[in-house]
């Protein structure tokens, strides 16, 4: 049986980490726990100058070789080590997340925390597998293709899976040979900070890693713009996604990698092999972390022939699915992770009642006396498909259902938005899931399964949910520059 979670004696770190080193910077924020609104510490609100620091200590780090030119070995170990200090501090690593973003304690622990360690080491493995190439033979030279790292690497997460996001950016980044500079939400700084110490703790040598707590409108901002940053790696939204973009173009034509938004659908055909698991599939995909998921499956597209009956068992599902407190490690559904978001939600809910949709579940606020910050889940039927509900990402635990008649009609509602993150699709018929996962315009489609991939594989969308790709081995790539070299043999023919 799972132990509950206490606080006490925990230490909540808030120091930035630069060039090596804890730094008490001048400002500071209060650190505000969702669960039940209060201020959980201080943390270090990091300004311009404290941008420019962070970058010189990763310039200095990466033009001077230290990380750059340690061997394949040396490296792996490093990595390793880095994954081993998180598994063995992944208690306290769940907490803090727990604390931060407001999700569900035993969620960190059997998701969050190992998924980052798995990535660590995923990329401690895969760092010297990723091969150069031969050119084309000809006799008087020979020709080489060769990976380099591109040198500082300005990652800013988000704040719904903090040390995950991070761990997707970072080690990546790490294993290429680059020096990273990590800026989290200032929502969830938390286990940035911690994974940062750890990494020194590691044998990361100083300035390789530095961690940036602060705004995205002063850090974020200032680190996009930087002259001497080679490439901005973002998880976040859409707007701030379009200015990241533009920083790179005002300043040094910076490298952008976004993963942005998702409108994702989940497509239920009558002939589903498996009713129960659909629909448990549904609900989760959606409720999971909240809702705030970019890959939530927020928009729920099912036959008319069997609809109400599956609309039905979704919604029993959902009532099963109760808001509590994110340190209880029976909570399977914890706190919006602000204010603000929360407040946000409820007005999409509102908007979606005027534009006509039936609620069907859910729609309100909860626990408002713990002083924290809950939404029950909440589903919509009667969705128009050009509503707001069915087009703009809610980031929360809202789901709409439409109804359709062909498979023609759901690929058309699949592709009816902008984004195109995320798709499940529920049939038994292998040449329908063939001709869905050609005409759905997404980067990951799931067939009789919801979120059924890891790290082996690329992470990423098409259209406005961003560009570049994380997990696999394709994430390195990003983090490299291609150097052709040419030797050419002199007297010859």
């Amino acid at each position: 049986m799972t132990e509950a979670v206490t606080i006490e004696g925990l230490r909540m770190p808030g120091d930035a980490i630069i060039g090596g080193a804890a730094v008490a910077v001048a400002d500071r924020f209060d650190n505000v726990t969702p669960r039940d609104g209060s201020v959980i510490g201080r943390v270090a609100l990091c300004g311009a100058a404290d941008v420019d620091r962070a970058v010189a200590s990763a310039r200095a780090a990466f033009e001077d070789g230290r990380w750059r030119d340690t061997s394949y070995a040396d490296k792996k170990a490093v990595l390793f080590r880095i994954a081993d200090l998180l598994e063995a501090n992944l208690d306290e690593l769940a907490t803090l997340e727990s604390l931060d973003m407001g999700k569900p304690v035993a969620d960190a622990r059997a998701f969050d925390i190992p998924a980052s360690v798995k990535t660590f080491r995923y990329y401690a493995e895969a760092l010297d597998k990723l091969y150069g190439e031969v050119g084309p033979h000809h006799p008087g030279r020979i020709s080489w293709v060769q990976h380099e790292p591109l040198g500082v690497i300005g990652c800013i997460v988000p704040w719904n899976f903090p040390l995950n996001m991070a761990a997707w950016k970072v080690a990546p980044a790490l294993a290429m040979g680059n020096s990273v500079v990590l800026k989290p939400a200032e929502q969830s700084p938390l286990t940035a900070i911690r994974l940062g110490e750890l990494a020194l703790e590691a044998g990361l040598p100083a300035g390789v890693i530095n961690v940036i707590p602060g705004t995205g409108e002063v850090t974020g901002q200032a680190l996009a713009k930087h002259m001497d940053v080679d490439m901005i790696a973002f998880t976040g939204s859409g707007p701030v996604g379009g200015l990241l973009m533009r920083y790179a173009g005002e300043s040094n034509l910076k490298r952008v990698s976004l993963e942005l938004g998702g409108k994702s659908p989940q497509i239920v055909f009558a002939d589903c092999p498996d009713m129960e698991a659909a629909a448990q599939a549904a609900a989760w995909a959606i409720f999971f972390n909240q809702g705030e998921v970019c890959t939530a499956g927020s928009r729920l597209l099912v036959q008319n022939s069997i609809k109400a009956q599956f609309l039905e068992r979704v919604v029993e599902v959902a009532k099963a699915i109760v808001p509590g407190d994110p340190l209880d490690p029976a909570t399977r559904f914890g706190a919006m992770v602000s204010e603000e978001q929360m407040n946000n939600v409820l007005r999409r809910i509102e908007r979606a009642r005027a534009d006509g949709a039936t609620l069907l579940l859910g729609g309100e606020r909860v626990r408002a006396e713990s002083g924290g910050f809950y939404i029950t889940p909440t589903i919509f039927d009667g969705v128009d498909p050009a509503s707001a509900l069915a087009t703009e990402e809610v980031f929360g635990p809202v789901l709409g259902a439409i109804g359709f008649d062909t498979p023609e009609e759901a690929f058309r509602l699949a592709n009816s938005t902008i984004y195109g993150l995320a798709a499940g699709v529920w049939t038994a018929d292998v040449n329908l899931a063939h001709r869905a996962a050609r005409a759905i315009r997404s980067g990951l489609v799931w067939i009789n399964g919801w979120d059924a991939c890891d790290i082996t594989m690329p992470f990423g969308g098409f259209r406005q949910s961003g560009f570049g790709r994380d997990r696999s081995m394709h994430a390195l790539e990003k983090y490299a520059d291609l150097k052709a070299v040419t030797i050419s043999f002199t007297g010859a023919a």
